[in-house]
């Protein structure tokens, strides 16, 4: 894994927790008239179905109000669209359409789910945006224990450090606590030490669908 030369760019999700209000309408996610049925689609302005254009919308009104990915089944159950193959094709759709118009965000497969996020030539204005305290940096050594962790996974600490040359302790500590790193069990070593391995948050923060498309290494 390449370690980020600017640790802000590692972190490109929009952070719109404020921006929407907290009431049953923004909560579930559904329009004002528009009732939650997970079984039946749901009714259109006319008393119809909806249209594509108008599944299209509340599926960006979404992703837009949500700070992680949301998964197809996940937003079918939310808006009882029809089908979990039915929402992807909006997805696409939606996906297609931020490339066509080369809108500042772009709809990212992320850790098993779609998010919207800003491109990278808006980093400079999008990270002035976040105080200090909001952003959650990575030390060097984190990136580099991290980065162990990712390829070599379950790992132990013993393991690690012996990769690394240096004790790891607090630094494993601090990935757990900021839930990049989880405890995934114990090894069959002598002592029976534990084995860690990356999370979804991981995932999320650095972009990746999964850990198959981790950079291959040289």
């Amino acid at each position: 894994m390449e370690k980020p030369e600017n640790q802000e760019e590692d972190r490109r999700i929009i952070s719109i927790d404020k921006a929407v209000k907290r009431s049953p309408r923004a909560e579930t996610g559904i329009s004002p008239g528009l009732k939650e049925d997970r079984t039946q689609p749901a009714p259109g302005s006319e008393g119809g179905e909806l249209s594509e254009k108008e599944l299209t919308g509340i599926v960006e009104a979404l992703l837009f109000a949500t700070p992680s990915p949301l998964s197809p089944s996940r937003i079918n159950d939310l808006t009882g669209i029809g089908g979990t193959k039915k929402t992807e094709s909006l997805l696409q759709g939606l996906k297609e359409k931020y490339e066509e118009e080369n809108r500042p965000c772009f709809l990212q497969e992320v850790a098993g789910g779609y998010q919207l996020r800003t491109r990278p030539q808006f980093d400079p204005w999008v990270s002035k945006l976040r105080s200090k305290q909001q952003q959650d940096t990575l030390s060097r050594a984190a990136l580099e224990t991290l980065s162990i962790i990712a390829y070599r996974q379950p790992i132990t600490r013993a393991q690690i450090e012996d990769i690394r040359g240096v004790q790891s302790g607090y630094i494993l500590r601090s990935l757990i606590e900021k839930s990049l790193v989880k405890v995934t069990g114990r090894s069959d070593e002598l002592g029976r030490p534990l084995l860690y391995a990356t999370t979804k948050k991981f995932l999320e923060v650095f972009g990746l669908a999964s850990l198959k498309d981790l950079p291959a290494l040289p």
